[in-house]
């Protein structure tokens, strides 16, 4: 420690060559930080995917829907065990209206709410949630956002079909157990999918059917059952495992993480070699400076110690940097216009501690192997060379 004055002014004394490199470093954390915090929530979602539940779509689009009457045919197939109605629903929270930021289904509350036990009610709430048509229930994170109570009149415009504004008694504040089921969205207002059909003068159908089955491992034979039947209908149908139907829905943003993995590389390889022709140039500019470190009796060893240490410092300062510079991004992804709507599903986005680590020890890391080549010159270098040109 003694040597890091020394190491911290010859730093400040080229800060325009300092800063650079640093700037390099924030760059590189930055981009490592951002992606594997979107992979990790992106993981972190299809990991609270059920493996006994199937999701039925339209095989068209998500956004053309399918006759209800397609439940009672479904739950007839030997192997299923429920099936619930469920439907996308854009209402306006706070003159807001952003299905990602606050999600809403429309859903067959009781068969719903069997199929998904990670949506923990107590008894009273789901009493009084079945037993009143306008009932909903809510994630505790939008009811503290909104400072919604159980028994509120909450009146929310719709967005989607522009029906008359939906007027919901909240009946129950749901609770998340990321511990036994990971991933719950804790932001979602479920409604009676009856009280919709009501609004819509029975127009409205179903976007996507939940199946519970008995046997997970009789998933593809079950889904492979389930578009049979309906092939030669009108509405033909789609049916996937939830973590498929789930990671369909990410993929609607496109292959992005495949993108931002190829750039991360080209950056990283890019730093690398920049930083490392910025402490040879750094070396060799000190040449006499080493030389007369020799002279006055620093060893080899130490001289080769002094070099990784500074491109250490700026490895560390640069990480540091790029760490909050990330932390700051990731908090403002869900309010940019292009890519926000497809991470503001992940209820889970943040920077996690092993990702800030990981990126702090890349940076070190690539600062290490910019300054080795650098560092064993002035290592191999004699003091009757370096002296030369004095």
């Amino acid at each position: 420690m003694k040597y890091l004055p020394f190491i911290l002014k010859h730093l400040r004394h080229h800060w325009m060559r300092t800063a650079s490199t640093v700037l390099a470093m924030v760059v590189c954390v930055f981009l490592f930080c951002t992606l594997e915090t979107v992979i990790e929530a992106v993981n972190w979602g299809l990991r609270s995917a059920n493996t006994s539940r199937l999701v039925v779509r339209n095989a068209i689009s998500l956004f053309y829907s399918l006759p209800l009457t397609y439940k009672e045919k479904i739950r007839e197939i030997p192997g299923v065990r429920r099936v619930a109605a469920s439907d996308f629903w854009l209402l306006s929270f706070g003159g807001s209206a952003d299905f990602f930021r606050h999600p809403s289904y429309s859903v067959d509350a009781e068969e719903y709410l069997a199929i998904y036990p990670e949506y923990i009610l107590s008894a009273g709430e789901t009493k009084a949630f079945l037993e009143d048509r306008r009932g909903a229930i809510v994630g505790p994170d939008t009811a503290k956002e909104f400072g919604w109570r159980v028994g509120d009149a909450i009146p929310l415009e719709d967005r989607t079909a522009n029906l008359k504004p939906f007027e919901f008694v909240l009946r129950g504040i749901y609770r998340v157990d990321n511990v036994r089921y990971p991933g719950t969205d804790g932001r979602i207002l479920f409604f009676h999918h009856k009280y919709l059909e009501e609004a819509t003068q029975n127009r409205a159908g179903a976007g996507f059917l939940v199946v519970e089955i008995e046997d997970p491992q009789q998933a593809s034979a079950l889904s492979a059952s389930i578009d049979a039947l309906f092939e030669n209908s009108e509405r033909q149908t789609r049916t996937e495992t939830e973590s498929a139907f789930r990671a369909g829905i990410i993929s609607m943003a496109g292959n992005l993480a495949r993108l931002l993995n190829l750039i991360g590389v080209a950056v990283i390889f890019t730093i690398l070699i920049v930083t490392a022709n910025t402490m040879s140039m750094a070396v060799r500019q000190r040449r006499t400076e080493i030389g007369v470190l020799k002279t006055l009796g620093f060893g080899s060893r130490l001289v080769m110690a002094l070099i990784l240490g500074e491109a250490l410092a700026l490895g560390a300062l640069g990480g540091t940097l790029g760490i909050l510079l990330g932390n700051l991004a990731i908090e403002a992804l869900p309010g940019l216009p292009a890519i926000g709507w497809a991470v503001q599903q992940f209820p889970n986005l943040g920077l996690s501690p092993a990702v800030a680590s990981t990126g702090l020890a890349l940076a070190l890391l690539l600062s290490l192997a910019a300054g080795l080549v650098p560092a064993a010159t002035a290592y191999r270098g004699k003091i009757t060379e370096l002296l030369r040109t004095v």
